[in-house]
This record gives structure tokens, C-alpha cells and sequence, in this order.
């Protein structure tokens, strides 16, 4: 006898299309014999039968071989202790590893066991007043300090290792891991690095400073930001708000220190397996780079690597094709032979 099979699946209740493939991935797992579990929480919108259904804690993932979460990143990140799947339904979804028209082919392969286990590195973050820790909490892909006024500068002074380095006045400063580098540490300019890169970046926000560029520091650092006031001369103290992941608040008053460092449980990906064509047989997903070209709709039109040829000689893939349709519009043509001033 076969040891039974349950699949965590949690959606975006909120969003329309999140509930519509929630219930199409429950009725295919349980048509294929796996024992599918709903959060009570849940349970009514998604409107599915022969389901377990559990309270909505972390106790939910007890025993479960996987989570499948269907909605943005946003929603992927309040998952954890057992491997994440993610059906992407946000804009870029980095984390996510299917797409709403590979579902089928996801669930498939979920049945079938045909995925890996990737391990992300998260960060541990504390923040102390008068020095008492006051708050613990992480994150997978960023911890930031920002400005609790829109009108008000923020006032920091940054860490590294217990040595200060420099004095900020700025909107804010973002502490990220490689899984984050394309997240809001992306949006403020940092660097993307590679998810199996280990590091830990800190990228300010808007800092009105010589020295305020992004910077990549060893996993074992710690890194810190002191919220100091009066902040540059405007009379007032600067008071600040502590964001993880862009889900969890936390207020800091003048004086607070917050501290990050890498996390002591990583978060579980759950990778599917894409059909190579080469000898090495079956291989996780698609590439890094790949992934960056297609979430940015990256021009790599005149490339003619060893994979290129590979993929071509068999056809490419169906995503592949469709990319090199789109590539070969005249308008696709114009923009990769002229780059637009902002992208």
C-alpha cells in the first residue's frame, strides 16, 4: 500500500483568478489520489468537496509533502517549514515556478514527484531599544527601514559587523538576500544576484550622501541601522517603520536599532523538472538567466551559444517559439537594435 499523499494548497482568495485555479488544481490532485488540505480560512471561497480542511497556522503544513501556493510572491512568503510551489499569478513572480497556462504540466509533475528541493537563504531580524531586543521576526527576501513620514527624511546611521560606516539621510535602507536581489533591493537599485550566490546586500533608498551605493557583503556579516533624530536639521525626530518581506510591521522610535543577519531556517523551494536536451537527462526548471530574460522581456536576439543551437536544432520549446515570434515583430526588432533611455 502506496503511504498517502497531502498537498497543502493555499490562493489569493481575494483575487477572482487566484480562486479559479485553486479549484482546478484541487480537483486534479484529488482526481490523481492525493489528499488535498485547505485552510478553514478558505475553505468557503474555494468551494471544493473531499478536502481536510485546517485552521489557518502554521500546524496546517503538519505532515504535508508540499504547498502549493497559487498568487503572487506576496502570497508565497507566508508559507514556510515544508517545500513551496508557487503558480504565479502577480506581475513577475520570481519565486513563482508555474504560470497559470503550465498548470497542467505542473500538477502533473507534482503527482508524478518529478521535482527538487531548493534551499533559499532568509535573514534573522531583531530590533533593540535601550539595548533589549524588543522584536524578533525574517525574511526571505528583504527587511527594510523606511521613513514613517512622507514628508520627514529618515536619519540613519549603518553597521556593518559592529563597525559604523556611514551616516544616511534618506527615505530608507533595504537589507536583502539573493532570492530578494530582484525584489524591492531591485527597485532601489541594487544588484541581482544569483539565488545560489551566498550574501547579504544592503542597498539605500534615495540617500543623500557621497558614499551610498549598494553593497554585497560576506553571509556572515551583520548589518545594522540605528534610527538617530533630529534628522538633518528638521527640527523634528525622525521616527521609522520596520517592513519584512513587505508583510510585517514593526514602529521604531529615535534610537531603535535594528539587526540582520542570515536566518537560521531556510525557506524550501519545491523546483519542477524541465526535460533537457542534452545526455544529463531531466534538469530543475529553467535556468536563472532564463528566468531574467523572460520576467524582463530581455533583447537576446543574435545570440548563438551552444544551448541556442541545441534548442534550435530540436525546435525549442513552445515558450521559446512563442519568445522568438514575439522577438521577430518589426517593433521587437527596432527595440533590441535600440535600447529605450530608462529600461
Amino acid at each position: 500500500m502506496k503511504p498517502e499523499r497531502t498537498v497543502l494548497v493555499v490562493a489569493h482568495v481575494e483575487r477572482p483568478a487566484a480562486v479559479r485555479v485553486a479549484r482546478i488544481v484541487v480537483d486534479r490532485l484529488t482526481a490523481a489520489g492525493m489528499t488535498v488540505r485547505v485552510l478553514a480560512s478558505e475553505a468557503a471561497e474555494l468551494g471544493t468537496a473531499d478536502t481536510e480542511i485546517a485552521p489557518p497556522t502554521a500546524l496546517a503544513a503538519n505532515d504535508a509533502e508540499m504547498m502549493l501556493v497559487i498568487g503572487g510572491d506576496g502570497t508565497l512568503l507566508r508559507a514556510a517549514g515544508v517545500p513551496l510551489l508557487g503558480v504565479n499569478l502577480g506581475h513577475v513572480g520570481f519565486l513563482a515556478e508555474a504560470e497559470p497556462e503550465d498548470l497542467s504540466e505542473a500538477v502533473d509533475q507534482v503527482v508524478g514527484g518529478k521535482y527538487e528541493i531548493e534551499r533559499r537563504m532568509t535573514v534573522d531580524v531583531s530590533v533593540r531599544a535601550n539595548g533589549d531586543v524588543i522584536t524578533t521576526t525574517w525574511a526571505l527576501n528583504e527587511a527594510s527601514v523606511e521613513k514613517g513620514a512622507r514628508e520627514r527624511m529618515l536619519d540613519l546611521v549603518m553597521e556593518v559587523d559592529g563597525r559604523p560606516l556611514s551616516r544616511w539621510g534618506c527615505d530608507g535602507v533595504v537589507f536583502a538576500t539573493p532570492t530578494g536581489s530582484t525584489a524591492y533591493a531591485f527597485s532601489a537599485g541594487g544588484p541581482v544576484v544569483w539565488p545560489e550566490v551566498e550574501a547579504l546586500l544592503l542597498a539605500p533608498i534615495s540617500a543623500h550622501a557621497l558614499f551610498a551605493r549598494p553593497m554585497v557583503v560576506s553571509p556572515r556579516s551583520v548589518l545594522a541601522a540605528e534610527v538617530i533624530g533630529p534628522a538633518w536639521g528638521q527640527g523634528e525626530t525622525s521616527r521609522a517603520v520596520l517592513w519584512c518581506d513587505g508583510r510585517r510591521r514593526v514602529d521604531l522610535d529615535p534610537g531603535a536599532r535594528v539587526e540582520v543577519r542570515r536566518g537560521s531556517q531556510p525557506v524550501l523551494l519545491a523546483r519542477l523538472r524541465g526535460v533537457s536536451a542534452g545526455a544529463e537527462g531531466s534538469e530543475v526548471s529553467a535556468p536563472f538567466t532564463d528566468r531574467l530574460v523572460a520576467k524582463f522581456d530581455l533583447p537576446v536576439t543574435g545570440w548563438r551559444g551552444k544551448g541556442d543551437r541545441r534548442q534550435a536544432a530540436q525546435g525549442g520549446t513552445a515558450a521559446q517559439q512563442e519568445a522568438a515570434a514575439r522577438r521577430e515583430t518589426p517593433a521587437a526588432r527596432q527595440r533590441d537594435e535600440e535600447p529605450g533611455g530608462d529600461a
